[in-house]
């Protein structure tokens, strides 16, 4: 599920412009604007300028080509108040506008009529690729009229446009269709190509016998989403340079297919007696049929799968402590290429500005982890593309392991990946100094799913082993009495000089971190949204700031 983050240049000319670009995690150039544009225009996915709207337009209206190949272009103002999407909208000049208004505490300014009405945009709808009349059938839904919906694949989930009398048509379909004027054809990756060549083939001649299969059987380039291949292909130059993911099967996977065309040539060859019919029907899937039987040129052989429904994937998202600065690029693309956001509402939104008006969002008050999790996975198993958000990091005492502990049951063909996210202790620990600097431990004050006497043993062993540890869930108010005990066990093993840091909503608004020591700490000031680290016999104070040091030398 791996997808690349956009590669974006930001370019400034004034010193207010550079210090608002150096906020931004993007390569930086300053003082050369217009020169940079030109010279990288073909070479990077996007930039952000530091200039005005109209000296943004100047810059790139005579490099405009293709809006399906040119890069997006956003500008921030000098004051950095507003972000403002210039080209490229719903290529993905949105997206990275909310983005840098989201790293900048800006406000991000789109002007594409469905994102300032909240509308669906038909370009821009996961898991479809639109054709046709987009902006005519876009201005009737804007206008009220609605259009009638059709499908060439019943199994296929629909986009989430509803349905209407027309007279302008929606068409989901991976075939060839009538462009009429009012069409819109929705392209979903429903196609897989099987692909056995020589160790020789070229990329040329892959290329030209695919065009000529999907062309004499009318089926569209927009619908195919992988290739698959037998392992001793994996990495075949002339299978990568069609661009589209590749996966690899074992020649004994490959042979449990049954195809049309076996050959006992290919058998005697590969250890399988199909290559491209076994291929392509091991990645469609269980339900997947041969839409292309085999076919051949001098050294490749191509056959068609299609799949009867998406194949799910469920990302189990951390996003980290707070704003967007801490958050990683695979969380942000993972949950702006959902279809579906499932997630404890002030984490939902906590990732608004990656939102869009065509996802569906499923808000959830707290203490529901377990039906968030049963939800996410059953979206999943119908084949929907999924986000499941929480804070700091999906596998530390969040989301992750229920998920991936209920998985089996509900989702057992699900694609399911784990985005990593800061997590509460390193976020503290980056605002205190160093104090994970050396061996660790993180301990969840929590009683409500482990007994207290096991979390009691856990301290007792973490405060015996000199680590420093991490305290997570501290203090609410119907668990007073936790973290005081917890500090008592500690204490009889460790000083009360010991250095201990409490740091709360850290990366929020409201942010505090205080530092203190063991015998001196308040838990009246320990909330739900508090870490509470504490020190280990070599942790002390430099400068202001909380180290533990690695053991090359003590300190003093």
């Amino acid at each position: 599920m791996n997808e690349p983050a956009m590669q974006v240049v930001s370019l400034s000319l004034t010193e207010r412009g550079r210090s608002l670009a150096q906020r931004l995690p993007y390569e930086h150039v300053h003082g050369t604007v217009a020169g940079t544009v030109r010279s990288r225009w073909r070479h990077v996915d996007g930039f952000v300028l530091m200039v005005a709207v109209g000296a943004a337009v100047r810059i790139v209206a005579p490099l405009l080509g293709d809006k399906h190949r040119d890069p997006v272009v956003v500008c921030v103002d000098e004051s950095g108040a507003f972000v403002v999407p210039v080209c490229g909208g719903h290529g993905g000049a949105n997206a990275l506008a909310r983005e840098v208004a989201a790293l900048l505490g800006a406000q991000a300014v789109l002007t594409t009529a469905t994102d300032a009405t909240g509308a669906p945009a038909l370009d821009d709808l996961v898991g479809f690729v639109a054709e046709g009349d987009v902006a005519g059938v876009t201005k009737a839904m804007l206008e009220g009229r609605a259009p009638v919906l059709e499908s060439r694949l019943p199994a296929w989930p629909l986009p989430p446009l509803g349905a209407g009398a027309g007279p302008h048509k929606v068409v989901v379909s991976d075939r060839l269709e009538d462009m009429a004027e009012g069409t819109v054809v929705l392209h979903p990756p429903s196609l897989v190509l099987g692909v056995g060549c020589a160790r020789d083939a070229r990329a040329e001649e892959v290329r030209t016998l695919v065009d000529e299969v999907l062309g004499r059987h009318e089926l569209a380039w927009a619908s195919v989403a992988e290739l698959a291949t037998v392992e001793r292909r994996a990495g075949h130059p002339a299978l990568l340079a069609l661009g589209l993911p590749v996966r690899t099967f074992s020649a004994q996977q490959l042979a449990l297919q049954s195809v049309p065309n076996p050959s006992t040539v290919v058998a005697d060859a590969v250890g399988t007696p199909s290559v491209a019919e076994a291929a392509a029907l091991a990645c469609a899937g269980s339900n997947g049929v041969l839409v292309v039987p085999k076919q051949r040129s001098a050294a490749v052989t191509v056959a068609v799968a299609r799949r009867a429904q998406p194949r799910g994937r469920l990302a189990l998202v951390g996003l980290g402590p707070g704003g967007a600065a801490q958050r990683t690029a695979q969380a942000a693309i993972s949950v702006r290429n959902a279809e579906v956001v499932v997630g404890y509402g002030p984490y939902v939104d906590q990732a608004s500005d990656l939102l869009r008006p065509s996802q569906r969002i499923e808000r959830s008050p707290i203490g529901h982890e377990e039906d968030r999790a049963r939800l996410a996975l059953v979206l999943a198993a119908e084949g929907r593309r999924v986000a499941l958000v929480c804070s700091g990091d999906a596998g530390v005492y969040a989301m992750a392991a229920l998920a991936l502990d209920l998985a089996p049951e509900l989702a057992p063909d699900a694609e399911i990946e784990v985005v990593p996210g800061v997590t509460a202790a390193l976020a503290a620990a980056a605002l205190l100094g160093a104090p994970l600097g050396h061996d660790h431990a993180m301990v969840s004050l929590s009683d409500l799913l482990t007994p207290w006497d096991a979390i009691e043993r856990r301290l007792a062993a973490v405060a015996a082993s000199d680590l420093v540890v991490a305290l997570y869930n501290p203090r609410s108010k119907d668990r007073s009495w936790q973290l005081g005990r917890a500090i008592d066990i500690l204490r009889q093993w460790r000083a009360g000089s010991t250095p201990v840091g409490v740091v709360t909503d850290a990366y929020r608004p409201g942010q505090q971190v205080v530092c203190t020591t063991l015998e001196d700490l308040d838990v009246a000031t320990v909330g739900m949204t508090t870490c509470v680290v504490v020190g280990a016999s070599a942790t002390c104070w430099r400068q202001g700031r909380m180290v533990t040091p690695r053991g090359y030398r003590s300190c003093p």
